[in-house]
């Protein structure tokens, strides 16, 4: 078996909206198949400042999916901490994330998918 953690960048090459979906669709596909237990994305925090069109589209899509109990749950990078109870899941489950360099930074450019 693979890694039980998967890091995907969604932001690379300034997809669309859709197209971005649907690469975000295709990799939990991957990583459901290859056995991920923890997906870190990657969506960027928009040019504006205010957070862009990735960032609140995807995550809108991963609230969606969690509802439908096709994952988990999420961790926006804004609560990447120890003390969230589902970064604590992600940690148990993938030991190797207490050294990923967005923990306790808020990063608002990432979103953890427990799976």
């Amino acid at each position: 078996m693979g890694s039980r953690f998967r890091l995907v960048n969604i932001e690379k090459g300034m997809p669309s909206v859709d197209q971005a979906r649907d690469r975000l669709a295709d990799e939990l596909r991957r990583a459901s198949r290859d056995g991920v237990k923890v997906m870190k994305i990657i969506h960027g925090y928009g040019s504006t400042g205010v957070g862009g069109k990735l960032r609140e589209a995807l995550r809108k899509s991963l609230k969606q999916k969690v509802k439908l109990g096709q994952i988990k749950g999420i961790v926006v990078g804004e609560d990447w901490g120890i003390f969230e109870p589902l970064t604590r899941q992600c940690l148990d489950c993938c030991p190797e994330l207490r050294r990923d360099p967005d923990l306790e930074r808020g990063n608002p450019g990432i979103t953890v998918i427990l799976l």
